[in-house]
């Protein structure tokens, strides 16, 4: 069989800068060129982290090291023609030297693989044992169009994606024994955690071209505690065992499952991969806090005591939440250790530290994309998967700015009126004699404003980012931004009044069971106090519009003013 050398075969899709049609290089040419390409383009969206934290961030830390200083990123990230000659040099050096480990399918030490994996009765499996989006034994995902029996036949491309995606994202629980893992028993592994991406709500901060992304996602990191890659471990036996991590790039490219990529040949004689072995790789333990790729949670413990530390946890995505709406995290300021406080990532952290310092501007487009795996049984299946990408202007990282607070404030309007739409909603069906819309089943018209929320809040946050640091721009922002939201916010209110029954005019008195077996306080509901009060909150809510409705109103009045129509701002023509 001939080997597929992910140096240089044309594995890793990439889009040019400017437009135009997606290119395939392989690694060596895709970092040289990466000034000149904008990004990768990936076949399943939790692919890209995977591609980033397995292969091309490890290639680059440990061929040219990571920054060592904020000033010595903010320079590396200002070389217009991305990687030096120096560095290019010193990245051919690296590929000369270990080019071998790079073989996708090579006998004696294949890439991120053990050679000779087996089982005791030498049995494989179809190769969507790797496909988290294919049906695999008890991994059958929703509406798949195939099923276990189907063979999946890879190209040695689309192998090396899933390959490394197993590594970072795979379904927990039950995995193949294989032979030389002394811990097998009857023919199993059990107790297998989920990849470690699977464990986090991962963070990938983005820039113009793929050079600025990979410079933007490598944490400043002492020479002496970035360690090594797996491919410079050694080749890699079958028995795993649990341990840390040691250091940045074995964190980056961890064997959470030790994997044997079985290729053939098809009828033109091209290189396939449709059977594989994938068995229990090592375990993390505990969560590296080198992990630059999540924001933190932090929990103070029940007892307190000077022993008793803040427990910091990596803080996961909520599955159907875009982006925008756990700003409060990704804004959080560092090391901030107060009663269920958050972190920021590491990397948005630096991001922070290069605006300050004058070496990134106000207005540069940076964008955050988030990623996040859903598993269900137990973590075997998956079960839905996590995805968004948001433009995040810098000077919202600083606590302080105007920005920052208008970003949080605007988050947290919008999560408002979704609940005063749902009160709403469930005051109208008390109204009617029914009950509300539990919480956690079925769509609540609250989340329904939220989506029709969702394109304006993208949009203001980029004219947010254009604006800069012009505080009276932002105030009006504030204004069209509370303006449209009420609009919307009404319109979907309107809509639950315009269906509610004829017997909602009237209402219904409802007496709640109260404690010790007492009835608890009369409440009457109908229609004109539902809407009433609905009304009032959402002039709580967006302040800063119903004042001003009430200034113009007042002029009319007075015939001293025409009409309210506020000022463009940042995301202004949010209804377009």
């Amino acid at each position: 069989m001939p080997g597929y050398n992910l140096v240089d075969e044309p594995w890793l899709a990439v889009r040019p800068v400017g437009g135009g049609p997606p290119v395939e290089l392989g690694i060596a040419e895709a970092l040289a060129r990466a000034h000149e390409l904008e990004g990768l383009v990936v076949e399943f969206s939790t692919q890209l982290p995977a591609v980033l934290r397995q292969v091309l961030l490890p290639v680059v830390a440990h061929a040219t090291g990571a920054p060592v200083t904020l000033r010595n990123k903010g320079d590396r990230l200002a070389q217009k023609d991305g990687f030096t000659q120096d560095e290019l040099d010193r990245l051919q050096a690296h590929f000369d030297k270990h080019r071998a480990q790079f073989d996708l399918f090579d006998p004696v030490s294949p890439f991120a693989q053990v050679a000779g994996l087996r089982t005791a009765k030498d049995e494989t499996k179809g190769s969507a044992a790797l496909v988290a989006t294919a049906a695999s034994g008890n991994n059958v995902p929703l509406f798949a169009n195939r099923s276990d029996a189907d063979p999946l036949d890879l190209t040695p491309a689309q192998a090396a994606h899933w390959l490394l995606h197993a590594h970072c994202w795979d379904t927990a629980a039950i995995k193949t024994g294989v032979v030389g893992d002394d811990q097998v028993k009857a023919g199993k592994t059990t107790g297998n955690p989920t990849g470690p991406l699977g464990q986090l709500g991962v963070i990938v901060p983005t820039g113009r071209t793929l050079y600025e992304t990979l410079l933007l996602n490598l944490p400043v990191t002492p020479p002496e505690v970035l360690g090594v890659p797996q491919w410079m471990r050694g080749p890699h036996e079958p028995a795993w065992k649990p341990r840390k991590a040691e250091g940045l790039l074995d964190l980056w490219t961890w064997q959470a499952r030790r994997i044997r990529l079985i290729p053939h040949q098809d009828e033109t004689g091209r290189p396939r991969v449709a059977r594989v072995v994938v068995s229990a790789g090592d375990r993390l333990t505990p969560m590296s806090e080198q992990e630059p790729h999540t924001a933190w949670t932090f929990t103070v413990p029940a007892k307190k005591s000077a022993a008793a530390l803040p427990e910091r946890r990596p803080r996961r995505h909520t599955q159907g939440k875009a982006a925008w709406r756990g700003l409060d995290a990704l804004l959080a300021p560092t090391r901030q250790s107060s009663d269920g406080a958050f972190e920021t990532s590491v990397l948005l952290d630096e991001v922070s530290a290069l605006r300050e310092d004058g070496r990134l501007p106000a207005d540069y487009p940076l964008q955050v994309e988030t990623f996040g795996m859903v598993y269900g049984t137990q973590s075997a299946i998956v079960e839905d998967v996590i995805h968004d990408a948001i433009p995040l202007p810098l000077l919202a990282l600083h606590q302080d700015s105007e920005a920052h607070q208008l970003l949080l404030d605007v988050a947290e309007q919008a999560e408002q009126l979704a609940k005063a739409v749902n009160n709403l909603s469930a005051d109208l069906r008390r109204a009617a004699g029914a009950d509300p819309i539990p919480w956690d089943k079925g769509q609540r018209p609250g989340d329904l404003l939220l989506h029709t929320l969702d394109p304006l809040v993208r949009r203001l946050l980029a004219g947010v980012r254009d604006a800069g640091a012009d505080d009276e721009v932002l105030e009006r922002g504030r204004l069209a931004w509370e303006e449209v939201a009420h609009h919307r916010a009404r319109d979907a209110a309107n809509e639950l009044l315009l269906a509610a029954p004829a017997t909602t005019f009237t209402g219904r008195t409802v007496t709640p069971a109260g404690t010790s077996g007492k009835s608890g306080k009369s409440q009457t509901y109908k229609l004109g106090t539902a809407g009433a009060n609905f009304r009032h909150r959402l002039d709580e809510i967006l302040p800063r519009y119903a004042d001003a409705v009430r200034e113009a109103a007042a002029a009319r009045a007075a015939g001293t003013g025409p009409a309210l129509e506020p000022d463009p701002a940042p995301g202004a023509d949010l209804d377009d």
